[in-house]
């Protein structure tokens, strides 16, 4: 089934980019969605089946790939109406949906990886793949960011390269040939703790990239500013999972030898950083884009101290990134009509948006709440799991400077939330568009679901989570 859906989706992608005729590609572009809506709906109902030994649908896998599915509508949808705006051609925007199916075939192709190389080959086509959407608008700013992204992202897969064979070499002395995750794991067991610990350091660097954390997260931010508003909803979601995935199965791989504690602390030293960095860059930023993408590497920060804190912690990282994808993909949606609306990303620019936009400004809102973790968001519920899990692994200072760092991002995302929403002191001239609140629908569907799953998660949801994490210790 997982062979037929790769032919088929590529199929769908060739005739994406060689159809110039809008009707049709609107039809392909339904089609695929149904392709990967059937998939989704197939890894669920045959867990822990395996292809070919190098794909699995696991459990991790498929909770990310229903992330992926739901974003891959409301993403196609805005995506839609972000192209129809900028009055694109025809030529321009074929090449713009096949690198999003590619890009969406890819991120599926890692989240069910049961073999390292083969996550690692397409971790890199989804930097690739996401570049040409990066450079869409063709200016020099997008360039450059492009460029930047591809430059960066590809020294962090090297780096990963490098300790895919330091550890390649390490279990030489152990005659093992197998690199799948099932068989590493009792293969590890027998490797010398050095090279593990030099394998695994170069390994997570790398996949950082990603994922958005310290000290690679500087790949992304350039890279959200210029991309188009539903591409920076998925380099700000989907694509960071697929960093978290990642490390979560290097993490997975290494958890049952001696080098635990020193893996964890690793983690949870790069997590607090990240969300230190972020808070920093907050205090300071006045691009809308740019203070979200840096919203996001906060985020991942307390995913990974989740990760690395154990216990409740493991759930609530995962649990974590589910609903940050649902509110982060709302709010650069809604930033593409913000963009419509006031032609800026500056902050200082804009402004009464609650007069100017209602149903824009009621998102904003909703998001402000989600994105802080404000009751009755599901991510408070979530970091309260992650600094439970925190105080009782006995990580004190990490709750302290992660708790005070927090408070610093909370502040400087009320002060810039609240000037969009309520401030009057520049005159703006009239609203020059009006707008679609049809737009906001996908918006208030993603933004119910945070406050839904977090008050109210299905046990089938919880289910699935505990079975991601089973084998964790």
């Amino acid at each position: 089934m997982f062979v037929l859906y790769l032919i088929i989706a590529f199929l769908i992608g060739v005739g994406t980019l060689l159809n110039r005729n809008h009707t049709v590609r609107i039809l392909l572009l339904a089609l695929f969605l149904a392709v990967q809506t059937i998939i989704t709906i197939y890894a669920y109902f045959h867990l822990n089946e395996e292809i070919y030994s190098y794909f699995k649908y696991d459990a991790l896998g498929v909770i990310f790939m229903c992330v992926l599915t739901i974003l891959s509508y409301t993403t196609i949808y805005h995506s839609y109406i972000y192209l129809q705006y900028r009055k694109d051609s025809s030529y321009t925007q074929s090449i713009y949906f096949t690198a999003l199916i590619m890009l969406i075939i890819a991120m599926t192709c890692v989240y069910l990886a049961s073999h390292l190389g083969v996550l690692w080959g397409f971790v890199e086509l989804t930097t690739l793949s996401v570049a040409i959407l990066i450079y869409h608008e063709r200016t020099p700013l997008s360039l450059e960011a492009t460029l930047k992204y591809v430059f960066v992202c590809s020294i962090g897969i090297t780096i990963t390269f490098i300790g895919i064979i330091l550890l390649s070499i390490a279990m030489q002395e152990t005659e093992a040939t197998d690199f799948s995750f099932k068989a590493m794991q009792s293969q590890l067991l027998l490797v010398n703790v050095s090279w593990l610990r030099l394998a695994f350091l170069f390994m997570i660097i790398g996949f950082c990239t990603k994922m958005g954390l310290f000290p690679m997260h500087t790949a992304a931010i350039d890279a959200h500013t210029v991309a188009p508003p539903p591409i920076s909803a998925f380099i700000s979601t989907t694509l960071m999972n697929v960093g978290f995935v990642a490390i979560f199965r290097t993490y997975s791989m290494f958890a049952h030898t001696s080098i635990l504690p020193w893996m964890n602390q690793l983690l949870l030293w790069c997590g607090l950083i990240s969300i230190i960095v972020s808070a920093a860059y907050l205090l300071k930023v006045k691009h809308l884009k740019r203070m979200s993408a840096y919203s996001s590497i906060e985020h991942m920060g307390l995913a990974a101290i989740g990760l690395a804190s154990g216990g409740i912690g493991y759930f609530a990282a995962i649990f974590h990134l589910i609903l940050h994808s649902f509110v982060k993909a709302s709010v650069f949606y809604q930033i593409d009509q913000f963009h419509r609306h006031y032609r800026t990303y500056i902050i200082s620019e804009t402004g009464n948006y609650f007069n100017r936009n209602l149903p824009g400004a009621i998102v904003m809102l909703l998001v402000f709440i989600g994105i802080t973790a404000m009751p009755p968001s599901g991510l408070f519920i979530t970091e309260f799991w992650i600094f439970k899990s925190m105080f009782s692994s006995s990580h004190y200072v990490i709750f302290i400077f992660a708790l005070l760092f927090l408070s610093v991002a909370i502040y400087s995302l009320a002060n810039n939330f609240l000037h969009i929403l309520f401030n009057q002191s520049k005159d703006l001239g009239p609203v020059k568009e009006k707008q679609n609140i049809s737009e906001t629908y996908s918006q208030y569907f993603l933004l119910a679901l945070v406050f839904y799953l977090g008050l109210n998660p299905p046990a089938v949801m919880i289910n699935i989570i505990q079975e991601a994490v089973s084998n964790l210790p």
